[in-house]
């Protein structure tokens, strides 16, 4: 019995991404898939960004998989592999601000936009994380649950676009001490939570979320939520 425990445990700890629903696409007359994920949708601050990658399908750099499951150190090292390795690959962000004024579900899918049109050509299909289609016509989308664990093209995505935003939020963190940019990237740490309520938020923070109603010096900053009746679920 223990040994059977000990190859499950082993099975699961050393999945990889493959490139077996990009094959599948291609078998339906796709000749260009590209992967796209986003980070940033549940921070309190800064902007939520998407990557498009394209890949030429090659094995790709060795440990590649899902962002979150690699620390920052490693996140880091095999960003700098994706780089050169990918085809191509672009950005597309949205600012607080913007978030505040349409709402999260039309500001990924202005960031979709956004970094699939800064690809060099244009895709026949687009792989997109999750199981709700954000983009929307007149792009081909293929939605696929959990696909920045098991698409090589999403993975590589996830991981270049968390490098990306992380290195922008470090860069505001001089600027706005205390809030652990550097190290939270303006998700909700708890040197996050005590530096907001005792000083507020900064520009880069989203104006329009209900953090803001549960701090008593700051909550008339709050701004309504646009298109509450237009958002959907995400996650």
């Amino acid at each position: 019995m223990a040994a059977s425990s000990s190859s499950s445990t082993a099975s699961r700890a050393v999945r990889t991404p493959t490139y077996a629903l990009e094959q599948e696409l291609a078998g339906q007359g796709a000749t260009r898939v590209a992967g796209i994920d986003e980070v940033g949708r549940g921070a309190w601050a800064g902007p939520v960004v998407v990557c498009a990658a394209v890949t030429d399908g090659s094995p790709p750099p060795e440990g590649l998989t899902d962002s979150k499951k690699l620390t920052p150190k490693r996140r880091t090292a095999m960003a700098e592999l994706l780089r050169p390795w990918v085809v191509d690959h672009a950005f597309g962000a949205a600012e607080p601000a913007e978030i505040d004024e349409v709402g999260m579900t039309e500001a990924l899918r202005r960031c979709a936009v956004r970094a699939l049109e800064g690809l060099r050509d244009r895709s026949d299909v687009v792989i997109l994380d999750g199981k709700h289609d954000y983009l929307g016509a007149p792009w081909p989308v293929r939605t696929q649950v959990q696909a920045d664990l098991d698409c090589v093209t999403v993975a590589a995505a996830s991981v270049l676009a968390k490098v990306h935003r992380d290195t922008y939020m470090a860069g505001l963190d001089a600027d706005y001490p205390g809030y652990g940019f550097a190290t939270a990237a303006g998700y909700p740490s708890p040197a996050h939570r005590s530096t907001l309520a005792e000083h507020g938020p900064t520009p880069h923070h989203r104006m329009s979320w209900s953090y803001l109603d549960k701090l008593p010096k700051w909550r008339h900053l709050r701004r309504p939520w646009p298109n509450r009746d237009a958002q959907i679920p995400l996650l």
